[in-house]
């Protein structure tokens, strides 16, 4: 018997057996927030969604804003998590640059697709609810732009702050592209592209990357 859902009789059961039902409320917001919005989505509709009832909602989550929170949360913490980690074990800045959009395309992919499309609504980028994760993002971004100049040769015209902006936008934009094996892989070498590092040289950063990211991979080594 599944003791996590004990005592919160549901309105029908459950579509996704195998999900706990928090994991199921963070599915259901995610989508209704893409469909209609963060603003016009309610917890009733969150909970009907899910199929249990907006009072069992309120023992997972006191409201809407520490449910989109927690969805914001997972799509950044678990790449900026690994900064460290990278940076100390990259063979230079262009391997943890690669290292780094690799992980993160697989953080943005791991969670709800739809979850990026709201970095730029009103309430994310304003209200107060919100602040952690725009000073994590902002954070993450910071990498970025750290690493890419750092990877950059001394002739590059662009400025750390438009790199770091652009590599972050460029990994975002995965929750756009229809998958492929390829991808992460490509969005990396696209970062380096932005930086200016190509031919051998990227070719090199992916490789010393890909090492990397094997060696962090549970259970390597």
């Amino acid at each position: 018997m599944n003791t996590s859902r004990a005592g919160r009789p549901r309105v029908r059961e459950s579509r996704h057996p195998d999900r706990t039902p928090r994991q199921e409320i963070l599915d259901a917001a995610a989508a209704l927030f893409g469909e209609s919005g963060f603003a016009a989505t309610s917890t009733r509709a969150i909970a009907e969604r899910v199929g249990i009832r907006q009072a069992s909602l309120y023992y997972y989550f006191p409201g809407k804003d520490e449910i989109l929170l927690e969805l914001l949360e997972a799509s950044v913490r678990p790449t900026l998590d690994l900064v460290d980690t990278i940076r100390a074990g990259a063979r230079g800045p262009a391997a943890a640059l690669y290292a780094l959009a690799v992980r993160d395309v697989g953080t943005l992919r791991a969670g709800p697709l739809g979850v990026a499309t709201l970095y730029m609504a009103p309430e994310v980028r304003q209200a107060p609810a919100f602040a952690t994760f725009r000073e994590h993002r902002g954070q993450l971004a910071a990498v970025y732009a750290q690493l890419a100049a750092a990877a950059a040769p001394p002739a590059h015209p662009v400025g750390a702050d438009v790199l770091g902006s652009a590599c972050l936008h460029v990994v975002e934009m995965v929750t756009t592209l229809p998958s492929r094996p390829t991808l992460a892989a490509e969005i990396a070498h696209a970062c380096l592209a932005l930086a200016g590092v190509g031919g051998p040289e990227a070719e090199a950063a992916a490789r010393a990357g890909e090492e990397l990211l094997a060696a962090l991979a549970p259970g390597a080594g």
